[in-house]
């Protein structure tokens, strides 16, 4: 095995794993145990190693470990990539970026802890603190996803002259951020107001008092839908328009995701968003991430053919029913 396919499947690695601590992440919010270790960091309730523990501060506790592995883990990538790649190749700098990130993200965790926006904190800063986590870590999965896939052979991204379609492509990781951002706010409303029907559920949204978690909570859904529908549209261009390479094929597996997502996303709205169906719920948005950001670098890797917008005149292609 060469040294490049070592640091690919490292890479690939790294990245599964930093999904796992993510959704353990989800998983101590929705258990209301972020407050399992108290207002201590890096301490837990002031030990090292805590004694007697609540189940809160076990699942908090086991989060904090997962999440400082992934640091160094981080870390070796980043100083293999520049062993392992000469100057210029874009895996140093995705490599790079991976370890600002995952630094900024532990800053974020550490802050949330510290300030208390955990557990049942239902202030407008946990919000705030919320939407800046969502949007770090999903930058953090980008870094990790392109640096893995320039290390297995990926060609590095062209941004000048990609014409429209690369407007839209951006267009669309801007959108699927802004659907997170609701998304994390949403789930949070879920986790601090459980209901115990939808029609109460409902009750809650429209009452005169709700809390702002509750009002926006309204949002996502639309959004969600307006956001689907947008990346189906430049999944189809984006296949017609490079077809070559595995961007159709990535195209087909994002319109998959959305479909999985829409479905999932609905059942959680009627099984009052149990904490397996909010894991599987984020699991699914970093998958159609991950793949949304895998699209947008195999699309703009590809030369256009003009140097013009390719679509203009042109009606819009449907996904796989274009003539090659």
């Amino acid at each position: 095995m060469t040294k490049l396919s070592r640091y690919a499947t490292f890479s690939w690695g790294v990245l599964l794993y930093t999904i796992f601590v993510i959704l353990w992440g989800a998983f101590v919010r929705a258990t209301h145990s972020g407050a399992g270790c108290g207002s201590h960091w890096p301490l837990c309730n002031g030990e090292v190693i805590p004694q007697a523990p609540q189940i809160e501060t076990i699942i908090e506790f086991t989060h904090r470990l997962s999440s400082g592995l992934a640091l160094p883990m981080v870390l070796v990538m980043a100083v293999w990539a520049y062993r392992a790649f000469p100057k210029g190749h874009p895996v140093r700098g995705g490599a790079m970026a991976s370890l600002f990130l995952m630094v900024t993200e532990a800053i974020i965790g550490a802050g949330l802890v510290l300030f208390e926006l955990v557990a049942y904190n239902s202030s407008v800063a946990r919000a705030y603190w919320m939407i800046a986590h969502l949007s770090n870590t999903f930058l953090l999965l980008a870094a990790l996803t392109l640096t893995a896939w320039w290390a297995s052979g990926g060609p590095a991204v062209r941004l000048k002259g990609q014409g429209r379609l690369g407007a839209l492509l951006g267009g669309g990781v801007l959108c699927l951020m802004l659907l997170g951002a609701s998304g994390a706010i949403a789930a949070l409303g879920d986790t601090l107001f459980p209901a115990t029907s939808l029609a109460e559920g409902l009750q809650q949204d429209f009452a005169p008092t709700a809390h702002l978690f509750l009002r926006l909570r309204l949002f996502h859904p639309a959004i969600a839908v307006g956001t689907a529908l947008y990346l189906v549209i430049v999944a189809a261009l984006a296949s017609a328009g490079r077809p070559t390479g595995p961007t159709r094929s990535l195209a087909q597996v994002l319109v998959g995701l959305i479909l999985l997502q829409m479905s999932a996303g609905l059942l959680n709205v009627a099984l009052l968003a149990p904490v397996w169906l909010q894991i599987v719920h984020l699991l699914l948005a970093d998958l159609l991430w991950m793949v949304l950001i895998l699209l947008t670098a195999s699309t703009l890797s590809h030369t256009p053919v003009q140097a013009q917008d390719p679509f203009e005149g042109q009606p819009l292609p449907v996904l796989g029913l274009v003539k090659e």
